[in-house]
This record gives structure tokens, C-alpha cells and sequence, in this order.
């Protein structure tokens, strides 16, 4: 099973965050240990960080065609900031891990199961396609 673990921080945090440059080396350090343990334990899929929100838009499909926003999202109490994808056996060890990541006060973990491909209609043209394309990108 595979697991995507989001990391939130919220709005004020996020707007607080003004590390130093040994406070941003001491963080990458903490999170390299981290991804390192993930890696050793073979669990480790992929992780990345994302840009500022004010980098992002998003599209809102309640209109046509979709309105585009610029981000950042004076609405968001939350801010998406970068990601894990682990594949473990069971919901609780991917619990397990997502206790023991390095993060602080105004962060949320949020962790979701990915879905596989046997979660769909073997039988549907468009699953079937989807697992060829994703094979020949493999």
C-alpha cells in the first residue's frame, strides 16, 4: 500500500517562517536524517517540497470554463509545503512513520492512502489505458 503524507503548516506560521541560514541548515539535517531512516527501513518512494503559494493558482471548476486565482489564497488557513509517498504494509505503519516526522508547532501531517489500481474496474477502457500509459513512462 502506498501512502502520501501532506504537509500543512498554517497561514501564520507559514507567514512567521524567516529561518536563518543555520536554522534552514539544522531543518535539512532533521529532514535528511528522516528521509534517510525512511529509505534505510525501504519504505521511501518519492518526497518533495513545494513553492510559496504565492508561486501557485488554482482553478475552481464551479464555473466555465474554470476560473484561474493566483495564489497566495488569503482564504487558506492552511498552506500545503511538501509531501511524502511511502509504500508500507499496513495503515498503521504508515502511522508509525508519520509520528516520527520532524515537525513542529502550526504543522499538520495529513496522510492518505493512494490508491491502486486494483481499487477501479479492471474491466474499464479508461483504467486500462491509464495503467498502459503509466507503464510506458515508467
Amino acid at each position: 500500500m502506498r501512502y502520501m503524507l501532506i504537509m500543512q503548516v498554517d497561514a501564520e506560521a507559514a507567514a512567521a517562517f524567516e529561518p536563518t541560514p543555520e536554522q534552514m541548515a539544522e531543518m535539512f539535517a532533521t529532514m535528511g536524517a528522516y528521509n534517510e531512516e525512511l529509505q534505510k527501513a525501504g519504505v521511501f518512494l518519492s518526497a518533495e517540497g513545494l513553492s510559496d503559494a504565492s508561486e501557485g493558482f488554482r482553478l475552481d471548476f464551479n464555473t466555465v470554463p474554470p476560473a484561474v486565482t493566483d495564489g497566495p489564497f488569503a482564504e487558506a488557513r492552511e498552506v500545503f509545503t511538501g509531501f511524502w509517498i511511502l509504500e508500507v504494509a499496513s495503515r498503521e505503519e504508515a502511522e508509525h512513520w508519520a509520528r516520527k516526522c520532524p515537525l513542529g508547532p502550526g504543522t499538520v501531517l495529513e496522510v492518505r492512502r493512494v490508491n491502486e489500481w486494483s481499487d477501479f474496474d479492471q474491466n474499464d477502457e479508461w483504467v486500462s489505458k491509464a495503467q498502459e500509459w503509466r507503464a510506458a513512462n515508467a
